[in-house]
């Protein structure tokens, strides 16, 4: 029991952390509510020489990209169930990715020359489809299973000393629409912004390029896992892009992960 007792804890804290670097990289990319004693956002900040911020800000995305994908490869998850126990294998994920976002944002180097500036009607759209976005991010993380996305339902079930079950495969809601609805919304948050800079479009070209490769990945597993349920599922609904004519509905499955997020 105690040792149960530690892993929920673990899986706690992991959210925990997770939560705060969540609520920063809505201030961060938007450049909103950023603290006082911070005072850093992906264009706030001390900017030192052009050549170096664009190295470290590269390094510092590759360093999360590497995490996020090698981490969340079944592969390495049958690895490390060697030595960290299987209710403990997300939260860990989450907890590490969590960390690596929060080194990004304190050691990022901002980059503010300007790449475009919106004002009036314009700005107010590019940041409702910016908010619209982190909605969709949000949203789509409950549509399919947010606390066992994030480590929780592991941990309560291995409290209760039961076995951790697999999850079904559905397409509720938006992802009847498109195969990955959470990328969708960090790709509308990451470039829809009424003032970017270079800064920021190194930040969305960088995590674009992630994503589009990630899925691959990512769909290669589903397939591994699904077969010819998510082949199917594959070829009706698109990967990002919802049809806007002649789409096919979808069958009510879904994979219970989504690339990019903790898995």
């Amino acid at each position: 029991m105690f040792a149960r007792l530690a892993i929920l804890l673990y899986a706690l804290v992991s959210y925990a952390v997770f939560t705060v670097s969540f609520l920063y990289a809505l201030g961060f990319v938007g450049n909103y509510a950023v603290p006082k004693s911070i005072d850093k956002s992906i264009d706030v900040g001390s900017p030192a020489n052009f050549g170096e911020d664009i190295l470290v800000n590269l390094l510092l995305m590759s360093l999360f990209a590497i995490q996020h994908s090698v981490m969340a490869r079944p592969a390495f998850k049958r690895w490390s169930a060697k030595f960290l126990p299987v209710p403990c294998q997300r939260s860990t994920y989450v907890l590490l990715s969590s960390l690596i976002l929060l080194l990004l944002f304190w050691q990022w180097r901002p980059i503010p020359t300007p790449i475009w500036q919106a004002s009036g009607i314009a700005a107010w759209l590019l940041t409702g489809v910016h908010w619209l976005g982190w909605l969709i991010v949000f949203a789509s993380t409950y549509m399919i299973d947010h606390f066992d996305l994030f480590g929780l339902r592991q941990a309560f079930v291995a409290l209760r000393g039961a076995e951790i079950s697999g999850q079904s495969f559905r397409t509720p809601l938006l992802y009847k629409i498109v195969r990955h609805p959470l990328m969708l919304g960090f790709l509308l948050a990451f470039w829809a912004t009424p003032e970017m800079t270079a800064g920021h479009l190194l930040f969305a070209i960088a995590n674009t390029a992630y994503i589009l490769v990630g899925l691959q990945f990512e769909e290669r597993d589903l397939i591994a896992e699904f077969g010819a349920t998510y082949q199917q599922y594959r070829s009706q609904v698109p990967m990002l892009l919802p049809r806007l004519f002649g789409r096919r509905p979808a069958d009510n499955r879904q994979p219970s992960r989504s690339v990019g997020a903790p898995q």
